[in-house]
């Protein structure tokens, strides 16, 4: 028998396992759903600031959803924040979200010293907490969670301007994003170091849709994998999460170093993880199917997932916070039936 950490590490690492496992890595995919936290008592925004907090939703969201990991934090603004943006951070029902970014261009980019957002009150927040429910639950993977390098780069710098930066001042860029990595890295270790399991980088802003084949390849795939590849060395596996409709990346798709790769709802993952060959693939229940779908057909389509040998089962993408609890039950459920 498996426990919990011992089956998605497996998994991840290409070893043998008694079934999938069924995850909500945080961050961007957060399961903090308003009916978890009516439930229990243990609110957001409050569980952004605090450890103690951080740890009592972490550890609810677990228990009452069935989801086998602790997903840590509850929204993609730490890094921004700690990087000098404004934050909002929202309500019960409202995830936090960039109030203003601190660069108007990559041009006027000042950079802070390595380390300074695990410095910053938040950043130590989350690393107390994968220290203290990684202790306290050994069995049970904390994952950690980056928001990636150009998404990260484009909560910092106004992103209309930034992602036309990207073409046209391409060295500034480079400079920009490399620094946003290396506080990413930083980060990563400290967590990595405090009892993350594994570290899962979600990226929205990096997409097919919005940065092309050759940008991708360009900024996305260049980044991505310095991160992936300096966490290998602390010995942690990586998820990288891609959004969108990754066709016209599917060749750069080959080229990222993550152990497994996480996309959205409107990619058919079998014909994905044979085109792919030797990745191992997560994902893609539709979150929006798990808003507003009811519970059965929730189990069905994990019924359907689960026969196409996807390694990993997880919602597509964020999950909104209105998500009723019995339709997400119904998803882990299904998959713990095997």
């Amino acid at each position: 028998m498996f426990t919990p950490k011992e089956r998605l590490h497996n998994t991840l690492t290409g070893k043998a396992a008694d079934r999938p496992p069924v995850i909500c890595p945080g961050g961007m995919m957060n399961a903090a759903v308003v009916g978890v936290m009516n439930k229990t008592g243990n609110t957001l925004p409050d569980a952004h600031y605090t450890a103690e907090a951080m740890s009592n939703l972490a550890y609810d969201v677990h228990e009452n959803t069935g989801f086998e990991n602790f997903g840590i934090p509850f929204c993609m603004t730490v890094e921004a924040e700690a990087l000098g943006s404004s934050i909002d951070f929202g309500s019960l029902k409202c995830e936090p979200k960039i109030q203003e970014e601190r660069f108007a261009s990559v041009k006027d980019v000042t950079f802070m010293p390595d380390g300074s957002i695990e410095k910053t009150s938040r950043g130590e927040a989350v690393i107390q907490t994968v220290y203290t429910l990684s202790r306290k639950h050994p069995d049970i993977p904390a994952i950690g969670s980056l928001t990636g390098p150009i998404s990260t780069a484009a909560s910092i710098v106004d992103p209309m301007i930034f992602l036309k930066q990207l073409r046209r001042e391409r060295e500034k860029s480079h400079q920009v994003i490399d620094y946003v990595v290396n506080q990413l890295i930083s980060y990563a270790k400290q967590l990595a170091d405090n009892g993350a399991a594994v570290i899962s980088i979600a990226d929205p802003t990096a997409t097919g849709e919005i940065l092309g084949p050759k940008m991708f390849e360009e900024y996305a795939v260049l980044y991505l994998n310095k991160i992936a590849d300096a966490v290998h060395e602390y010995g942690i596996p990586v998820i990288i999460h891609i959004c969108g409709d990754v066709r016209m990346i599917k060749p750069q798709l080959h080229q990222l170093h993550g152990n497994v790769l996480s996309v959205d709802a409107m990619v058919d993952l079998k014909r994905l993880k044979d085109d792919l060959e030797n990745k191992r693939t997560m994902g893609n229940i539709s979150t929006y199917l798990l808003e507003f779908g009811n519970a059965e057909k929730v189990y069905q389509r994990t019924k359907n997932l689960l026969t196409k040998n996807i390694d990993v089962l997880a919602p597509a993408c964020g999950l909104s916070t209105s998500t009723p609890l019995e339709n997400i039950t119904a998803f882990t459920t299904a998959v713990k039936e095997i």
